[in-house]
């Protein structure tokens, strides 16, 4: 039973997941401001790009902090730090004043429940969960901060929510093959790049 329990929370990290409820926040921001959705991809991009670096640069590499036990960043962790904070930020952001607050902190949690649950399937160790909780949490606190800098009503909360609830029955339990590529393929960057 307890094996469950992780795999599903597990499940609730991938990037064949969140990543279609990332781009129903961006189509719901454009619909806000053009520019909220262009902030949203580029800052998800980036913690992307630091996550696939760190493990191209172990898998390939072999680089990693021993002392610590950090080979590479979560990337469950970070997309689910990143992606259900914000998606919860501006769900509840929808009912104004500082809702988008409580949104944000049920995100949090909720990925660092998958952060533990990666660690108990030993996928990752303590240090790559919190490295990668803390770079999806910097990420969506950069893009909330953003959204509500000013007192402001998220239009669409309820059209929003229903596409969540869409995506989210079509695309939960898929897995994304980021990981087998990087392990097949991170070799080339490395000797292309002399290490």
């Amino acid at each position: 039973m307890e094996s469950k329990v992780l795999w599903a929370l597990s499940n609730l990290g991938d990037a064949a997941f969140l990543l279609p409820l990332a781009l129903v926040c961006a189509i719901w921001l454009r619909s806000v401001d053009m520019r909220l959705a262009l902030r949203w991809a580029m800052l998800l991009a980036l913690g992307m790009g630091l996550v696939g670096l760190s493990k191209i640069l172990y898998a390939g590499c072999g680089l990693e902090f021993a002392a610590i036990e950090l080979r590479m960043i979560s990337g469950h962790t970070m997309l689910a730090a990143s992606i259900y904070t914000v998606a919860g930020g501006l769900l509840l952001g929808g009912f104004g004043g500082g809702w988008y607050r409580l949104g944000a902190a049920g995100g949090l949690a909720l990925a660092a429940a998958i952060g533990a649950s990666r660690i108990m399937q030993d996928a990752h160790t303590p240090a790559e969960v919190v490295a990668g909780w803390m770079l999806g949490a910097a990420i969506a606190a950069l893009f909330l901060a953003r959204v509500f800098d000013r007192p402001r009503k998220m239009p669409g909360a309820l059209a929003a929510g229903l596409g969540f609830l869409a995506v989210s029955s079509i695309a939960y339990g898929h897995h994304a093959p980021f990981q087998r590529m990087i392990e097949h393929y991170s070799w080339w960057f490395c000797q292309g790049i002399g290490l």
